[in-house]
């Protein structure tokens, strides 16, 4: 779980150093990620923790994405909240298996087990796969290379890796 603080820690090191390239938007959300996956490690699988986590990622995910319309901002913080979202799912899962994520948890024990009789996983399954997918496809395109580009792919693989290993420990 290590994995997980350390991830949280550089996402928002590399958001808030790219500075007014990343609209408050976007902020907030890397922010209330780093918040949610740090909280879900120290609180040793505390339902209630992941819970408001959950809850708070799926509001910070809708906020995340209010008023871009037309900012060249809008698909970076598009997929922060696809990030959130996905971890709200994890939270989520994490509740109603009882519990969050635990430390030493084994990563890859995930989700097998449950796909066939929950849907819950099966949706963050889902979610994981089209996180990895866009943040892949995001790194082909062709990006300027500046100082902010290179810190927002450092941010966005973070996250990606980040909300994996989350999934992963549910």
């Amino acid at each position: 779980m290590v994995l997980m603080i350390a991830s949280a820690i550089v996402t928002v090191a590399c958001c808030l150093a790219a500075g007014r390239s990343v609209p408050w938007q976007g902020r907030q959300s890397v922010i209330v990620m780093a918040f949610a996956m740090i909280g879900m490690v120290l609180a040793a699988g505390d339902p209630r923790v992941a819970l408001l986590a959950g809850v708070a990622l799926l509001a910070s995910a809708m906020l995340g994405t209010a008023g871009l319309r037309g900012a060249t901002a809008v698909r970076a913080c598009c997929h922060r909240a696809l990030g959130s979202l996905v971890m709200a799912v994890c939270s989520f899962a994490g509740v109603a298996h009882g519990a969050g994520v635990a430390p030493g948890a084994e990563v890859l024990s995930g989700h097998g087990p449950h796909l066939g009789t929950d849907a819950v996983p099966g949706i963050a399954t889902v979610g994981v796969l089209l996180l990895l997918a866009w943040t892949v496809a995001d790194r082909i395109r062709p990006h300027p290379r500046t100082a902010a580009s290179r810190l927002l792919a450092v941010e966005s693989w973070a996250m990606t890796v980040g909300v994996i290993v989350m999934w992963a420990a549910h």
